[in-house]
């Protein structure tokens, strides 16, 4: 038995808890009362933080978590409050007998990581928990970091199989599809999609998760390669990278 449980909190941040059997592995945790309140419900042990960046509303919860649960602390920064393995591209963190692949995503930050669980068979779809790299409809921004590197991190994550289940750090999602209406008017899909979390969120219910293949199909900037989107914005010899900078900057001042 495995589930995921999406923690919202503060303005727009989610906290995930992944269960498997009676174990329990926490992504970017901002806060913990809610938290501590999950696993309490379900009487589970509490094995694992795992952090995707060392931003404050992704760490802030991390030493409270730990000083109550005994959990260890894994992130790609030294800078972690609490850290006790850094970890990098490649690196395996197991839960029972799950193991979590860490996929190095700089771009957001130079040292920002998404955790992958593979699918193990036809009915259990992947897990992508992609903190502040990749949004349902959108990516991060760069904080001193070049277009490529983020661009070249996104290639990555657009790579796993389409039916992987995509968990973001932030609901940025109708902001995101509306930037992308701004870009596409006419997109249909794009439209239905805007329509479907406006939905969600009227019904305070969260906008993830999405999947790997909708977000190749919607995401404006995982198409930045298409003539399409090229053709749009006026730049229909310009390269990828170049095309993705440009809707990243459009988007900072969206």
């Amino acid at each position: 038995m495995q589930e995921v449980i999406t923690i919202p909190t503060q303005s727009d941040n989610y906290i995930y808890l992944f269960i498997h059997e009676k174990e329990g592995m926490v992504i970017d945790p901002l806060e913990v009362q809610s938290v501590l309140h999950c696993i309490r419900q379900r009487h589970i042990r509490l094995s694992v933080i795992m952090n995707t960046h060392h931003h404050f509303d992704h760490i802030a919860g991390n030493q409270q978590l730990k000083k109550a649960t005994g959990c260890e602390i894994v992130g790609p920064d030294v800078h972690i409050s609490g850290i006790d393995r850094v970890v990098k591209d490649g690196d395996i963190i197991r839960l029972g007998q799950k193991e979590m692949h860490v996929i190095a995503t700089p771009g957001h930050t130079q040292t920002s990581v998404c955790y992958y669980l593979p699918g193990e068979t036809e009915e259990c779809d992947g897990i992508v928990w992609t903190g502040d790299t990749l949004f349902v409809g959108g990516c991060g921004r760069l904080f001193g970091n070049m277009p490529h590197v983020l661009w070249e991190s996104l290639q990555k994550l657009v790579a796993l199989p389409n039916d992987t289940r995509l968990y973001c750090g932030h609901d940025y999602t109708v902001e995101n599809f509306s930037f992308a209406l701004s870009i596409e008017p006419n997109n249909k899909m794009i439209k239905e999609r805007l329509k479907t979390v406006k939905k969600l969120q009227q019904m305070q219910e969260p906008t993830v998760s999405s999947t790997i293949g909708e977000e190749k199909e919607t995401n404006v900037f995982l198409r930045a390669h298409t003539q399409q989107i090229k053709q749009a914005i006026g730049m229909k010899r310009a390269s990828d990278v170049d095309v993705f900078a440009e809707l990243r900057r459009r988007k900072d001042s969206f």
